[in-house]
């Protein structure tokens, strides 16, 4: 049974830090591309970041690019994203997605709220 649990999330105020955790299980995990998307009310779905399945290449997009970092340990079947430098504009909720690298199959996660007040 594949499973993806995000944790991590909650209340920061601007100008902090969160670091989220994504838990994988039922799939081998280094042979899946790990990736951390967000979606705000009203909005679609956006990717956040990306990694490569043995950790090496990563991506992210421009409005979170110097602030987060996706990182991800094969040996624990997890995958990390460290927020720092938190705007309003990052209040969300954040997915856990894992693509295969060779082949078609994804899962996502449940998600896990962040969100950035004063």
């Amino acid at each position: 049974q594949v499973q993806l649990v995000e944790s991590g999330g909650g209340l920061v105020q601007p100008g902090g830090s969160l670091r989220l955790s994504c838990a994988a299980s039922g799939f081998t995990f280094s042979m899946y591309a790990m990736s951390w998307y967000r979606q705000s009310p009203g909005k679609e779905r956006e990717l956040v970041a990306g990694i490569a399945g043995a950790g090496g290449s990563t991506n992210y997009a421009d409005s979170v690019k110097g602030r987060f970092t996706i990182s991800r340990d094969n040996s624990k079947n997890t995958v990390y994203l460290q927020m720092n430098s938190l705007k309003a504009e990052d209040t969300a909720m954040y997915y856990c997605k894992a693509s295969q690298t060779y082949g078609i199959r994804s899962y996502w996660g449940q998600g896990t709220q962040v969100t950035v007040s004063s």
